[in-house]
């Protein structure tokens, strides 16, 4: 049988359609992945506070300040198991030095306690959780 006309493919028109639509979805994808990235990085960078948790004689939570270069600019610590009611807040230079020890009268093991600390700058971060 012998073909007297060229009949083209529709192959390299598709080809070239789908190259370019996964090339715009790719950029697409990389660009929210670096944007929504650069976001989150300048919301602020994480303090330097160590605390560890401990517990007193009647079995409640007790966070003591461990070390860390930011406790200077620490304005004040709150404490909280959940409920609005029954937050804690520590202030004043006693409560941010180096071995402070911050009682609180939730019992560990009942519930999560969580240490937050308001920094100079306005920020604040959870530095310690049960």
């Amino acid at each position: 049988m012998r073909f007297t006309k060229e009949e083209e493919a529709v192959s390299p028109v598709i080809g070239v359609i789908l190259m370019v639509a996964i090339t715009v979805i790719l950029a697409a994808v990389i660009a929210v992945f670096v944007f929504g990235l650069a976001g989150d990085l300048e919301s602020g960078a994480q303090k330097d506070v160590r605390v560890q948790v401990s517990s007193d004689s009647a079995g409640n939570v007790v966070f003591v300040i461990f070390s860390g270069s930011d406790l200077g600019s620490i304005s004040s610590l709150t404490a909280s198991n959940g409920t609005a009611t029954s937050d804690i807040v520590f202030t004043g230079a006693e409560n941010t030095t180096v071995g402070a020890q911050l009682p609180t009268p939730f019992a560990k093991g009942d519930s999560s306690v969580v240490l937050t600390a308001t920094f100079n700058d306005g920020t604040s971060q959870v530095l310690a959780k049960t």
